[in-house]
């Protein structure tokens, strides 16, 4: 159980103010006067669906985008950002979730990338280093000064951030889910550092959708909804319920939607599944209508175990059974034509095209029943992809619109989509809610009990441990490539159970 957050001690005027921020793109109402004030050694939770116009807003502090109007002020002085380095030179850091990192730069290099110190003019290396190891000292981590970034760890990579931010003497730093890739072990490391750095007199604006570290880092909380503030609570006077009603703007009597289950026969066989050490004799079955949630810590070998069925990798052993008939899967091609899905964990590298519209995503699995004579029937492709928009709520301006500039949620739903046009009997979802707010949570949830109602067999693979209690009908649990231990009835199983077949 992760401990409140201290309450916020007695503040002076505010480090940051951002007064009535509005911002538009075409056709879109981004943010419609939204506020925000951040003191000096506060943590200031920034909270809201995806779309809600956090990251937006964040931009505009960050000076990546300029606003419509409003008003900026750091220690009372009035700012205006035209760019990225004007919000820097004010003293502004943000972190973004994927890393603003040279992969081929040293640790060192990248933190004082475009701030080199120098002597005749040489870059004085020797001073850089020095730098470096007391801005890390400053953060009590050790770091390799000499590593090039894309041989460090996430954790690393956001230690090397946070310097950064340190080495142009930011007062205020923006972390986006610093946390969505971390360990436990990692995120306690991180949460000391936040510690560190507000003892320090830094202000931190801490986006998340992990309530619970909300409740364990924050000292206030802001929620916006639709581009407009709803609320701002201290920590200590607002409830985890509380908090996912402002955010989805309507009463969950549950955060994990109930379902009565009608469970069937064994559907789907493996049986001493082998990929050197990450996978390791696993053996399991999933029945129709059943989810079967696969759980463990970093390492376990969830991925890779269903990266095998799918064909995603060639697996050295083992046996895939599909109602009964061997499958001889050895590209995901094959799996497809078996009737088997996979949403991989990095729906942005793996699972989409980002750079490509809504609908050729949607129509990528499915070319063979959308083509004739070797060209996509366009308006077929048109017309199926819209019941899906319409049947999963996908907020999309058309089929034509490019799959990056969507929400997380939004961007599942895509994924999801083009599984369900193919009426895939096993459907595996790994890490389905990651990144995602609670409102898209709670539909991906009510989307996977249809789905499992429907008879469909579901893997899902989370490490979340609140949602595997809360949608599994059975648990697996692996360690090091191997399965652990099984829990036949989820709902009367612990986190602790759990934990302690996770460390086996």
């Amino acid at each position: 159980m992760i401990a409140s957050a201290p309450p916020s001690p007695i503040l002076a005027a505010p480090l940051l103010e951002m007064r009535g921020i509005v911002k538009s793109f075409p056709g879109v109402q981004a943010l419609r006067g939204v506020s925000l004030s951040l003191h000096a050694g506060e943590v200031l939770a920034l909270l809201g669906e995806n779309g809600a116009g956090k990251s937006t807003l964040m931009k505009v502090l960050g000076g990546a985008f300029r606003a419509d109007a409003g008003s900026i002020a750091i220690a009372g002085a009035t700012q205006h950002f035209a760019s990225p380095q004007d919000s820097r030179r004010a003293g502004v850091a943000v972190i973004y979730q994927e890393f603003n990192l040279v992969p081929g730069l040293t640790a060192c290099e990248n933190i004082f990338l475009g701030q080199e110190p120098t002597r005749a003019g040489f870059i004085a290396q020797s001073q850089e280093r020095r730098q470096a190891a007391e801005l890390f000292k400053r953060l009590g981590v050790e770091v390799d000064l000499d590593a090039p970034c894309h041989r460090l760890t996430t954790a690393q990579q956001q230690l090397v951030e946070i310097a950064k931010a340190l080495a142009f003497q930011a007062r205020i730093i923006v972390m986006d889910e610093p946390s969505a890739a971390l360990t436990d072990h990692e995120v306690g490391r991180l949460f000391a550092i936040i510690e560190e750095l507000k003892r320090q007199g830094i202000g931190i604006v801490y986006i998340s959708h992990r309530l619970d570290e909300i409740f364990a880092i924050a000292n206030r909380v802001t929620v916006l909804r639709d581009g407009q503030n709803v609320g701002e609570r201290p920590m200590g006077q607002v409830t985890r319920q509380e908090l996912i009603e402002l955010m989805v703007g309507r009463e969950l009597s549950d955060e994990f939607p109930k379902r009565s289950t009608s469970i069937g026969p064994v559907r789907l066989e493996v049986s001493g599944l082998r990929r050197g050490r990450a996978v390791r004799d696993v053996s399991f079955s999933v029945r129709r209508g059943e989810i079967l949630a696969l759980t463990g810590l970093v390492g376990a070998g969830r991925t890779e175990t269903v990266r095998l069925i799918f064909g995603a990798d060639p697996r050295e052993a083992g046996h895939i059974r599909l109602d009964g008939r061997s499958l001889a899967i050895r590209s995901p091609r094959d799996a497809i034509a078996a009737g088997i899905g996979l949403l991989t964990e990095d729906r942005k590298l793996q699972g989409l095209m980002l750079g490509h519209s809504v609908r050729e995503n949607f129509g990528l699995p499915n070319l063979d029943w959308l083509c004739r004579g070797g060209f996509v029937r366009l308006r077929r492709e048109r017309d199926e992809f819209a019941r899906y928009i319409s049947s999963l709520r996908i907020k999309v301006f058309s089929g034509e619109q490019r799959a990056g500039t969507l929400s997380g949620g939004n961007q599942q739903k895509v994924v999801l989509a083009k599984w369900l046009a193919r009426n895939c009997d096993v459907l595996i979802f790994d890490e389905p809610t990651r990144g995602i707010d609670v409102g898209a949570k709670y539909e991906i949830y009510l989307l996977i009990n249809e789905l499992a109602a429907q008879g469909k067999s579901i893997i899902m693979i989370s490490s979340e441990l609140p949602e595997v209690l809360g949608m599994a009908d059975r648990i697996l649990v692996l360690h090091e490539g191997r399965v652990t231990g099984e829990i036949a009835d989820a709902r009367a199983a612990t986190q602790e159970q759990i934990m302690k077949l996770a460390i086996a």
